[in-house]
């Protein structure tokens, strides 16, 4: 029950393991950003509408968590695990960093492009005018270390324990994508339509992961897609309260196409741009053996 005929413990065990110890740290190191938040509070306004108003106290306190969340995954891995850290996908590829950085951001500017061309969005300041907040750099904050955190452990963590320990590729896939979606079930406006995309992007992820053999192209794709979403043209990000560079009213658009109030990702479009990951990262490894084999 709890070991494989290797004598290993079952990677369903250790991730659930190591899902309850990540949890735990992450609870543990946000703690001192609320006691920060509750010493600087002076009103009686819900949380969510305080820490609107104190950005660096949110990013102690979401940053802290992910931060703790991701420093035990890691800790997990070498000291449970007990595998290098590097061998969780850390392989030298910096141009895979580099392209997922461009994918990610290409693929949200061509879906707001689209909903404002379409009618599907108002852009409520001029592209000339943007509006830089101290929002712009927190989050940036923020969205590396989710990129690096959800990555390491959905992708890094849950996969490589699975390959690991003998289970079949799909079954590696899918458990990842679906822990993925299942864990962000608990956002804000959350939509059934939304937690399909974020499985499916959670393929897409491992996908790349899989066949770069590296985390670094689906961190680079991580990161700027949840920042260009919410922080160049200010979507919500997973249900999550948005503050563009550009600030959008989706109002009047095709719930449909623009995901209504959960974000972008519970929408049509990204649906069809996540599909086109797959082909854009099977050209991006074909194109890469290819210059290669030449220089």
């Amino acid at each position: 029950m709890f070991k494989n005929s290797s004598g290993q413990v079952r990677a369903g065990w250790m991730i659930l393991l190591a899902l309850i110890v990540m949890f735990a740290a992450q609870g543990l190191f946000m703690v001192p950003g609320f006691v920060l938040f509750d010493l600087l509070q002076t009103t009686t306004t819900d949380m969510m509408s305080g820490l609107d108003r104190h950005p660096w106290i949110a990013l102690i306190i979401q940053g802290g968590g992910t931060f703790g969340g991701l420093l035990m995954t890691l800790m997990f891995w070498r000291f449970v695990n007990k595998r290098a850290v590097k061998e969780i996908g850390f392989n030298k590829r910096g141009k895979d960093l580099l392209f997922g950085l461009l994918l990610g951001a290409a693929s949200i500017t061509a879906i707001f492009l689209l909903l404002f061309i379409t009618g599907n969005v108002e852009l409520l300041n001029r592209f000339s005018a943007p509006e830089f907040s101290t929002y712009t750099i927190t989050f940036f904050i923020l969205f590396i270390l989710v990129g690096f955190f959800e990555e390491i452990f959905f992708r890094g963590y849950v996969m490589s324990t699975m390959v690991n320990r003998g289970n079949s590729k799909w079954l590696v896939y899918i458990v990842s994508a679906l822990l993925f979606s299942v864990v962000h079930g608990t956002n804000p406006n959350v939509s059934l339509f939304g937690l399909i995309n974020i499985l499916l992007v959670g393929l897409l992820f491992a996908y790349m992961f899989d066949v770069t053999k590296s985390l670094w192209l689906a961190i680079g794709y991580h990161i700027t897609w949840n920042y260009f979403q919410g922080n160049v043209f200010g979507f919500a990000v997973s249900g999550t309260v948005p503050h563009g560079i550009y600030n959008v009213d989706v109002s009047n658009g095709n719930d449909w196409l623009t995901g209504g109030s959960f974000g972008l990702e519970g929408g049509l479009l990204a649906t069809i741009f996540i599909l086109l990951g797959f082909v854009v990262t099977n050209w991006y490894v074909k194109w890469q053996k290819v210059a290669n084999s030449l220089f």
